[in-house]
């Protein structure tokens, strides 16, 4: 079946303790779930829709935690094995054991199980960016919604900053959420 659009998210990890300059500080990350809340109601997310993502600490983890509120069915592609994925992308931050019990509910209520990038030649976090863009796309360009939780700043070789600009480059339609204007909770 065919999606009525695909929500392909993007987005910082939440920040390490110290981590200058911040990108999504521990104290952002309830503003962020909200953005997020707000941006997948303005599309009329749902069921007949699909989400993909990786399913970091930070970003990815809100974005599919407001996905299954709203009933999307998500996908999770990771760019390397899960107990590695899990070491580097989910207990690495702020607060990992919390975020890694997060990330096991994500995994378990998605979809189906996560697929893991192939192995090959290259950075493995910008091949799973082209990879989740190659998914998103095979359900046609007009269905892709791009939702970054970025702070604008160029990044590194598959970062938010790399599947920003490949979703512009092909023509999806892309949602930012500022991090930098996000206030800090109380």
């Amino acid at each position: 079946m065919t999606p009525r659009q695909v929500l392909l998210f993007t987005g910082h990890v939440v920040d390490a303790p110290g981590r200058a300059p911040p990108r999504l500080p521990a104290s952002r990350v309830p503003a962020a779930a909200a953005a997020i809340a707000r941006v997948l109601d303005e599309l009329g997310a749902g069921p007949a829709d699909l989400a993909l993502t990786q399913g970091a600490a930070g970003g990815d983890i809100l974005f599919a935690e407001a996905c299954f509120a709203r009933g999307v069915p998500l996908q999770l592609l990771l760019p390397q094995a899960e107990p590695d994925f899990v070491e580097a992308s989910v207990r690495g931050g702020a607060d990992g054991a919390a975020w890694q019990a997060r990330w096991l509910a994500v995994r378990d209520h998605a979809a189906a199980p996560p697929q893991v990038l192939a192995p090959g030649d290259g950075d493995i976090y910008e091949r799973c960016n082209r990879w989740l863009l190659a998914a998103a796309l095979a359900h046609g360009v007009g269905r892709l919604h791009g939702i970054a939780l970025w702070d604008g700043a160029p990044g590194g070789t598959g970062g938010t900053a790399h599947m920003v600009d490949a979703v512009r480059a092909a023509g999806g339609t892309l949602h930012w959420i500022d991090t930098r204007t996000l206030a800090d909770a109380a």
